[in-house]
């Protein structure tokens, strides 16, 4: 597994804002929106990409377009709906698939209660949308989810990630034959005792959609 930190001053500068307690649900969305965006253009080095020939108005040329089948973008439901949109702006073209996954806040263990995904994902790049990279449970589970139908190149993007998550992700993973690459915005310093990371951003779902949160 490789996990790589975006080093950007816009990067930084957006998730400074999503930290602050102060920021509201609209601007928090936002804000969100565009650091997804970003992280996407890091995050899709490696998508694959064939040869296509054009004209354009002064010469033939070629260059290249996305290969088929087309990469699949995968929100974990719910939080991960809020990168979305940022995701899509890069992507327009990609298709998308939902997984419904829901971490047991006294266990940590994540299971998934709702998919809406091809059964055969052979040969398929997979984008994975969640945005708190914290324990692992829950993003190990959809990679495993993803590659037992097929798909065999797998890159996470998160906003935000913990030291306890991606040891956890690279030891759940370990013997997977299928690249994994976690693509985020910072590397934060722990985990508290509810499982949350700190210094974080607090519960990413509640800020994204107005409910009060820690």
């Amino acid at each position: 597994m490789r996990t790589h930190v975006v080093d950007h001053p816009l990067v930084a500068h957006k998730l400074t804002a999503l930290r602050d307690v102060d920021t509201d649900s609209p601007t928090f969305r936002r804000l969100a929106d565009e650091l997804v965006t970003l992280l996407a253009y890091e995050a899709t080095r490696d998508v694959r990409v064939e040869q296509h020939g054009i004209t354009t108005p002064v010469a033939p040329t070629t260059g290249v377009r996305l290969a088929h089948p087309k990469p699949m973008v995968v929100p974990i439901l719910r939080a991960g709906l809020g990168m979305l949109e940022g995701m899509m702006r890069l992507l327009p073209t990609a298709e998308v698939g939902f997984l419904g996954m829901v971490r047991n806040e006294e266990t940590l263990e994540a299971s998934t209660y709702a998919e809406r995904l091809p059964e055969d994902l052979a040969g398929r790049q997979c984008y994975v949308l969640d945005p708190m990279l914290a324990t692992g449970g829950t993003l190990a589970a959809a990679i495993r989810f993803l590659t037992d139908r097929g798909a065999d190149h797998i890159t996470a993007i998160c906003l935000l990630a913990a030291p306890e998550g991606c040891e956890r992700l690279e030891r759940e993973l370990e013997g997977l034959e299928v690249p994994v690459t976690v693509v985020t915005a910072a590397m934060d310093e722990r985990l508290n005792e509810k499982g949350y990371i700190v210094p974080g951003l607090g519960d990413a779902g509640d800020r994204l959609y107005g409910v009060a949160g820690n």
